[in-house]
């Protein structure tokens, strides 16, 4: 059985959210989407996620959520992040960090998808192993889902073509986020797992990955602290949807995709995080 995953990049902000809202549904409907994964670390201000946009996320569509290294900076979702069964943390962070190592969601067509979400360790925080992290989890993850994928969180692209090759004909599909530029590198691995190094931004491409290019350059050129402005100017879903055959277990096809949204610049963003989108840093 074919089994198609749309899996989207970093949704950044009001923008971010709202062109998932208008856009996801139909998306879903032109490429028969049998399941969406959704990172959405940077979701609340452009840092973080709130109860109220996951449920959101979770209304538009979205059935398997991915987090990075801005997992908490919204504490309001660690209950969350307890208790509901298709969000993830980084599965390397700390044990005991509050969340869950891997969610699986059943499709449609009864087939199970997992997924887990591993952080890079080069210019990131400190986290542990994550080839040792996901050989572990594979072991259980393997008896309870049909079809695994892995969002690899990181800044160095040499971490996440690397666990590509670790994961070659182990799961179905390898994809990279965190650096919000989509890469020209999707493939098929040679033991048939689908791979990409990063998946893009969903939010306002008229920008720096996501902030005002005038914000940046300041702090740039003065080396002084200003607020990140999220961008609202060319508004996109970025991503990938990859078509896994169920009894293989392996990819068949893996394509980037973009959605754009028109008159992105005049829209009045829904504002349920509550707070301005403007964060210092990315």
């Amino acid at each position: 059985m074919k089994v198609n995953i749309l899996c989207i990049g970093d949704i950044v902000g009001r923008g971010g959210r709202h062109v998932l809202s208008q856009k996801l549904v139909e998306l879903v409907k032109t490429h028969s989407i049998d399941c969406v994964i959704a990172n959405a670390e940077n979701a609340a201000g452009g840092s973080g996620i709130t109860p109220q946009i996951y449920d959101k996320r979770c209304k538009y569509g979205v059935n398997l959520i991915t987090l990075g290294d801005h997992a908490y900076r919204k504490k309001d979702i660690i209950p969350t992040l307890e208790t509901a069964d298709n969000i993830v943390r980084p599965a390397n962070m700390s044990t005991q960090a509050a969340g869950k190592d891997f969610a699986v969601y059943e499709t449609a067509k009864g087939v199970k998808v997992g997924v887990v979400a591993l952080i890079g360790r080069v210019f990131m925080k400190p986290a542990d192993c994550p080839y040792a992290k996901i050989d572990a989890i594979l072991g259980k993850l393997n008896h309870e889902a049909d079809i695994v994928v892995v969002d690899m969180h990181a800044e160095a692209t040499s971490e996440k073509v690397a666990m590509g090759y670790h994961l070659d004909g182990r799961v179905s599909c390898v994809f990279g986020t965190h650096t919000h530029v989509m890469t020209a590198d999707e493939r098929i691995l040679a033991r048939g797992t689908g791979y990409i190094t990063d998946v893009g931004m969903t939010g306002a491409h008229d920008s720096v990955l996501g902030r005002k290019a005038e914000s940046v350059l300041k702090s740039f050129r003065t080396q002084m602290p200003f607020p990140f402005e999220i961008a609202t100017g060319d508004v996109r879903i970025s991503g990938i949807i990859v078509t896994v055959d169920s009894h293989s277990k392996m990819a068949e096809r893996i394509e980037r995709v973009q959605v754009a949204e028109e008159g992105s610049d005049d829209i009045g963003y829904d504002s349920d995080d509550g707070k301005p989108d403007h964060p210092t840093g990315f």
